[in-house]
């Protein structure tokens, strides 16, 4: 019976934030920021005859919370909502707090619960020394994590050291 062998060792490391993102904006800026001005000089790359940006989107999700409260602010429900991007996370948040028909199901006003949402978003990038990385941030934590080298912690690191929110 043949054995595995290893063949990579590959590194993660997590920064635990001391406050949680405060909002979808922040959080997005700070994703937008990445993508567009790329501060940890990714290189684009061929996959199967396709042209990938040095830094793209790997996965996304958010989540909105939601509270139904009586006349006496007593809780009554709750409802979550998960969306697939920024604009459909803002965009359902509308939609529920529009929708007096389910409000009025679930016998309260709907009210949001900003504090319990939840954003996740996973940005793939190509390091000019050949390694593909990923980079997570949610709103409690930053994670790189398929890395080799220590030079790209070391630049994500002083990315995330400019950024206030990710302290």
């Amino acid at each position: 019976m043949a054995d595995f062998i290893e063949t990579n060792n590959t590194k993660t490391a997590t920064r635990k934030l001391e406050n949680p993102i405060p909002d979808i904006e922040t959080f997005d800026s700070i994703v937008q920021d990445v993508v567009v001005n790329n501060p940890f000089g990714c290189v684009g790359y061929v996959s199967n005859g396709m042209n990938i940006a040095g830094v793209s989107t790997s996965k996304q999700g958010y989540t909105a919370k939601f509270i139904f409260e009586d006349d006496e602010a007593k809780s009554v429900g709750s409802m979550s909502v998960k969306a697939p991007a920024v604009h459909a996370y803002n965009a359902a948040i509308t939609a529920v707090l529009a929708d007096t028909a389910l409000a009025d199901a679930v016998g309260g006003d709907c009210v949001r619960d900003r504090e319990h949402d939840t954003y996740s978003h996973t940005l793939k990038c190509m390091d000019p020394n050949g390694e593909i990385y990923y980079v997570s941030i949610n709103r409690t934590n930053v994670r790189l994590s398929s890395y080799t080298d220590d030079a790209i912690r070391d630049k994500v690191e002083t990315w995330a050291d400019g950024v206030a929110a990710l302290f």
